[in-house]
């Protein structure tokens, strides 16, 4: 059975109702939980016109607050943009929140206007995630380690042993080394085996162990509906909200499993980096050896009745039937 996972990013280009947004989201978490979905998937980003998501780590705690078994994956954290110390506390305290259920991926992000925005050097940013990792798994072990100078100890220690799951993000050389020498698992930002095996050859050379958790060749966004057709003419100019924002931000060097060049839903539909599956076409998605199925109930502003429409189609429908 594939992993299960609802994606939330709280998009909403309008702003008239987010705090039913958030609300809503938590609640659609509740139902996905009780109904066996593996994960809740959200990210960061900061000062966007739509008002995306910028404080993950939040979202994960109201998430746990409101689950008993779902996981919540923060991929990516821009690492950079975070002081060491106080991000070593928060994930500490999720942790032990959530019984060892936060996946946190850290990645150095592509926005120069957000590290402009916190007074952070983008010409830094690989030092400064160095020092980001670094510290906190030297906080995470409880005891007292120099940082910036001084001696420091962070408490709580986190639950889980050695410490919560971190992963480092990127897709490039440079992350894949700092995810070796670190000796961490390696998310790439999209499906990309060269990297990986330079990945594995780090791990070698600096005698460490990890994994690589690779994106699949194609990992499409996923809307469920009865009727695809009429989703996409009613909701398509949300799925490409999120295309396009994505791409204003993305140079032609970044490499992500969500790049897009459409300019129109038709454009976008025919790329299959969104798509709008019946329950049967998810079904036989899964069959086909999709190893995970990310379904986006709120992407780009959704009204909030069809994003819980498209929801219970995948917990109600789809994800009894893959369980058989």
């Amino acid at each position: 059975m594939p992993v299960s996972v609802v994606r939330f990013n709280l998009v909403d280009p309008a702003a008239d109702a987010l705090g039913a947004r958030y609300r809503a989201a938590l609640e659609m978490a509740a139902y996905a939980d009780e109904r066996g979905v593996t994960t809740v998937q959200t990210e960061e980003h900061h000062g966007a016109a739509n008002n995306w998501l910028p404080s993950p780590f939040a979202f994960a705690g109201a998430v746990f607050g409101a689950t008993r078994r779902i996981g919540v994956t923060v991929s990516a954290a821009i690492g950079p943009l975070h002081d060491p110390l106080r991000l070593a506390e928060d994930v500490a305290v999720l942790d032990l929140l959530s019984g060892g259920r936060l996946v946190t991926v850290v990645g150095i992000g592509y926005r120069r206007a957000e590290y402009e925005a916190f007074g952070v050097d983008f010409a830094r940013r690989g030092a400064l995630q160095d020092e980001l990792v670094e510290t906190l798994l030297a906080a995470w072990t409880g005891e007292e380690f120099t940082f910036r100078g001084r001696r420091v100890r962070v408490t709580p220690r986190p639950g889980s042993r050695p410490h919560p799951l971190l992963l480092v993000g990127g897709s490039s050389r440079a992350a894949a080394r700092r995810a070796a020498r670190f000796g961490l698992p390696f998310f790439p930002s999209a499906h990309l085996p060269d990297l990986a095996a330079y990945y594995e050859q780090k791990l070698v050379e600096y005698g460490t162990e990890g994994w690589t958790m690779m994106p699949a060749a194609e990992t499409p966004l996923l809307h469920l509906a009865e009727d695809p057709d009429r989703a996409w003419a009613a909701y398509g100019e949300h799925f490409l909200h999120e295309a396009r924002t994505y791409a204003s931000w993305q140079s032609k060097d970044i490499r992500s499993a969500v790049r897009s060049a459409a300019t129109t839903a038709a454009e976008l539909r025919a790329e299959g980096v969104y798509r709008v599956l019946t329950p049967d076409e998810c079904v036989a998605l899964a069959a086909g050896g999709a190893p995970s199925l990310i379904l986006h109930p709120l992407v780009g502003g959704m009204p909030l009745d069809e994003g819980w429409r498209s929801l219970r189609l995948f917990t109600d429908d789809v994800l009894p039937r893959l369980k058989d």
